[in-house]
């Protein structure tokens, strides 16, 4: 037989190894719970639809028929709300998706583009005095305090819905396919001849600009990509560099949604932009000749690299699955 000591000593020992096992299974309960609670919390919020993007179909829903249906001068003061409603909806979309957006990553940054975005459309609006591929019908009904401030307001929505529309292709499953495709090489050489390239395409559509008008919206790619590297702002080459096409790709398809949601918007509209443009005017899909949507890849790189040089500490595109 066990003597008394032994027999307490063992007891002890028993004890102990209990308490630790009982220690260790709470432990691991508890990761156990902390994790299905992360799970949760992602599906949750990758299921939720935002408020925002209910906000966003009723501005699309109340905004699209009265602008295309109400008499008068409405898409100077529907204009807006009716792409308010695009942004958010699409906004949304991007949250359920990627389980961030725009909006969740910074909601000042995201109302800032919204102010960037302005200056920049109006730099197009000053090579347009040049070049006169469009103009505005329904100008007249205003004076010019009133439509340069209604124009303002309404230019501030291209570089949101353009980027809120990339983050969505951004963050599609197929894109990944796009991290590892042919390499760019970005040496000194390749920067200085961009730069040269654009700057005389530039002055080429500056000078004659009813035969060089498309450079319009490739020059300003050419001449910043090369600054914001030099400067140290960032640069989409970089990505390209590394094989990485995902930016330039979201960033081409993303402006051509627009694009297409633009010109359907636009065309029972009023006012109303149409297009003048030498050489091109066949084939129209609503008011823009078939031809002219090209233009509309290049564009979103040029908002690119014009926000990295005036911006760029401002929002990078990062919604990925």
């Amino acid at each position: 037989m066990r003597s008394p000591d032994k027999a307490i000593l063992a007891w002890e020992y028993f004890n102990r190894r209990c308490f630790a096992h009982k220690i260790e299974t709470s432990i691991n309960i508890y990761h156990k719970v902390q994790k299905t609670r992360v799970v949760q919390k992602e599906i949750h919020h990758r299921c939720f639809w935002p408020a925002r993007g209910w906000v966003g179909l009723a501005l699309v829903a109340v905004c699209w028929p009265l602008n295309w249906m109400l008499p008068g001068a409405r898409t100077a003061y529907l204009f807006f709300p009716l792409w308010l409603g695009y942004v958010l909806v699409v906004d949304a979309l991007v949250q359920r998706r990627a389980g961030n957006s725009l909006w969740s990553r910074s909601r000042k940054n995201f109302v800032l583009l919204f102010v960037l975005s302005a200056p920049v459309w109006w730099l197009f609006e000053l090579i347009n005095l040049r070049t006169g591929n469009w103009e505005y019908l329904g100008r007249d009904l205003f004076s010019s305090f009133q439509f340069n401030l209604l124009c303002t307001i309404s230019f501030s929505i291209v570089i949101p819905a353009v980027f809120e529309t990339t983050e969505m292709v951004h963050s599609s499953s197929w894109m990944k396919r796009l991290a590892s495709g042919p390499r760019v090489p970005a040496t000194r050489r390749v920067f200085v001849a961009l730069f040269v390239t654009g700057l005389g395409m530039l002055i080429l559509m500056l000078v004659w600009p009813e035969v060089f008008y498309p450079f319009t919206w490739i020059s300003l790619v050419l001449i910043f990509e090369p600054i914001n590297r030099w400067s140290g702002r960032p640069y989409f080459l970089k990505d390209l560099r590394e094989g990485d096409w995902r930016t330039v790709i979201s960033l081409s398809l993303g402006a051509l949604v627009c694009g297409l949601f633009w010109e359907t918007w636009n065309y029972f509209s009023f006012p109303k932009w149409i297009y003048h443009i030498p050489g091109l005017a066949f084939l129209h899909v609503f008011e823009m000749p078939l031809l002219g949507y090209g233009g509309y890849i290049p564009f979103a790189l040029e908002l690119y690299a014009l926000k990295n040089f005036l911006w760029p500490n401002g929002p990078r595109l990062e919604s990925r699955r």
